[in-house]
């Protein structure tokens, strides 16, 4: 990926910039390695001091990782997903219990809040997370559904609360894929669904809405606690 070659003024500030856009664009996906150090450098046509510090600072704001003698990763998409990644870790339950605070205030917002094309969009979500589970696309689906949920807290139209679930797009999305293989047995086969949430907020009735976005997150809660 080809890198615009910096001003002479604020180099660190620009590295960081540039490197940070990289990671919102996609063009270096979470979880992959960032090319090498000699390859930055010749890129931007910096020293490796300052690739080395805007490296170092976007790894302490959570967006880079990394592993001494590996290289560095894409951890996150951006501050707010990365120090969310870091209070959150790893551990479902804190994830869980997250999604339902942000969630259920999301889903009754929108039920009074959201316009015809977002209603039409949720629908259309839905459409595509059913044939991604009808055809086994496992990771579609996981990305699919985190989409669904992430329409339905932007359909509220609480800018604050919007940037915040944005945040978790990434915990989100390993969640969906962590909780569709949480009942022995059933592997991959999520047997939560979300029409009745959809048509909540499609009726605008808001306090259906926010029951049936705390009533699934119950229900996953209450199966990860089971033996």
């Amino acid at each position: 990926m080809p890198l615009a070659t910096t001003r002479r003024a604020g180099l660190v500030d620009q590295v960081i910039e540039q490197l940070r856009d990289a990671v919102t664009r996609g063009e270096w996906p979470i979880g992959e390695r960032i090319p090498p150090e000699t390859e930055l450098v010749e890129q931007l046509g910096v020293g490796r001091n300052t690739v080395r510090e805007a490296v170092r600072a976007l790894a302490h704001t959570g967006i880079l990782e990394v592993r001494q003698g590996d290289g560095t990763y894409v951890r996150a998409t951006s501050e707010v997903s990365g120090a969310i990644r870091r209070l959150c870790g790893s551990e479902l339950r804190e994830v869980l219990q997250v999604r339902r605070t942000l969630e259920v205030e999301g889903a009754r917002l929108a039920a009074t809040e959201r316009t015809e094309e977002e209603v039409a969009e949720l629908w259309a979500l839905l459409a595509r997370r059913d044939s991604d589970l009808r055809e086994g696309r496992w990771q579609d689906f996981a990305r699919t559904d985190a989409e669904f949920h992430c329409a339905v807290v932007r359909s509220g139209h609480n800018g604050l609360l919007t940037e915040l679930y944005r945040g978790l797009t990434e915990v989100i999305t390993a969640s969906v894929a962590a909780t569709s293989s949480i009942t022995p047995g059933a592997s991959h086969v999520p047997e939560i669904g979300h029409e009745g949430l959809a048509r909540a907020i499609a009726d605008g009735d808001a306090d259906r809405a926010a029951a049936e976005a705390c009533g699934f997150l119950d229900e996953l809660l209450e199966r990860i606690d089971r033996p």
